[in-house]
């Protein structure tokens, strides 16, 4: 089933159930993949789909991250609670020792030797993991990589 259906399905039944926080969340979902679609100019690849769904749940941590730093308790609840209604579209995310792998993988396969090289590990990286880890994470793995 594709996104867009899966996302039709859960609005119905969300509106069903009168779930308030599911149908605005799958609604905001729907609205980010047809301005995607829009810009594009075509259909939606599945590719281009898990980039909306991944661009959705960064602006939902990043928010979250700034209402804790705020220490407004009251907005955490509802940004936790739409993570994880987002979550269910993203993929599976990979563990910190499977990106460990992929870094240490793709740093053999360039040749990398040092922080010079930073730019050509992402470059072979983001790929691979693209919608199924966090990229500072990622960033984060690589650099401790590079300075072994």
């Amino acid at each position: 089933m594709s996104l867009e259906a899966q996302l039709n399905t859960d609005l119905k039944t969300a509106m069903k159930a009168h779930d308030k926080l599911t149908l605005n969340v799958v609604r905001m979902m729907k609205a980010a993949l047809t301005n995607e679609k829009i810009k594009q100019g075509h259909d939606l690849t599945p590719d281009e789909e898990l980039t909306v769904v991944s661009r959705e749940l960064k602006q939902r941590k990043e928010s979250l991250d700034e209402f804790q730093k705020g220490n407004r308790d009251d907005l955490v609840a509802g940004v936790k609670a739409e993570i994880a209604i987002v979550e269910k579209y993203a993929p599976k995310q990979l563990s910190a020792d499977e990106i460990t792998k992929i870094v240490t993988d793709s740093i053999a396969k360039v040749g990398a030797t040092g922080m010079g090289d930073f730019g050509k590990v992402m470059g072979a990286v983001m790929p691979q993991v693209k919608g199924k880890a966090d990229g500072n994470l990622v960033n984060q793995t690589v650099k401790a990589q590079l300075n072994k």
